[in-house]
């Protein structure tokens, strides 16, 4: 359970943490709150009711980084969408969290969320609520995966919702300041639009932006205590016997 949730973690599971790290990070919470669980008698059980416990204790760590990857992805979106509108849609960096192309911007609010998910303490929180998830949620249950699937649907379409409502005032500025150059251009064609507007785009982007850091931080801020609260009701919901 806390492996998988570590290793599906967005700010755990980055290409530059080594899965050495990983292991040896998890291996140790493992090792110190296992005096401390309650561990069915595996001597009564046979190899196939092992191996349900085993998928169900994954699936549990997983259904949290699940939830947790899907609301870390509002600072990706919010990302494309602006740099996208800006023209910003070749200036590709290398991605942390996955180690592949991704736009500037997007990355940028993606080590912002993180910075300040880890500044509020939501990673001691995590780990808080997956380690008191062992006393009402015991080896040998489960979690009513069809309850988790339609949370993740829900997680998933709140994510495009915060995701726009982030992104709303910067694209709504650029797209007023696009408006106006394409106007500035159709009464004077002989400006180039490039080395003319491009430039004006840009800045008025960092403008916006700068503008925007103290929203964007309380939005994020929001998104930390929402992500607490959606893991809490997950390993809240109702429950079923692995075998």
């Amino acid at each position: 359970r806390i492996s998988s949730m570590l290793l599906s973690s967005p700010f755990f599971s980055t290409a530059f943490v080594p899965m050495q790290v990983r292991l040896v990070v998890s291996m140790g919470i493992t090792a110190f709150i296992f005096p401390e669980i309650n561990i069915p008698d595996i001597t009564n059980l046979n190899n196939m009711e092992i191996f349900v416990i085993i998928l169900s204790e994954i699936g549990i760590g997983l259904s949290v980084g699940l939830i947790l990857s899907i609301l870390f992805s509002i600072a990706a979106v919010t990302g494309e969408k602006i740099a996208s509108t800006a023209g910003l849609s070749m200036a590709n960096m290398i991605d942390p969290q996955s180690g592949g192309q991704t736009l500037v911007i997007s990355t940028v609010l993606t080590l912002f969320l993180i910075s300040i998910f880890l500044s509020l303490d939501g990673h001691l929180y995590l780990i808080k609520m997956i380690l008191e998830s062992y006393v009402y949620l015991p080896i040998g249950l489960t979690l009513n995966f069809s309850e988790v699937s339609q949370m993740g649907i829900n997680t998933f379409g709140k994510m495009l919702y915060l995701a726009a409502l982030i992104s709303l005032p910067v694209v709504g500025g650029l797209l007023l300041i696009q408006g106006a150059i394409g106007v500035i251009t159709r009464s004077a064609p002989s400006l180039n639009l490039f080395s003319f507007g491009f430039p004006i785009a840009l800045i008025s982007l960092f403008i916006f932006l700068y503008a925007g850091v103290d929203p964007i931080s309380n939005a994020f801020s929001d998104i930390t205590g929402m992500s607490i609260n959606l893991i809490d009701n997950l390993l809240h919901s109702p429950t079923k016997k692995s075998f």
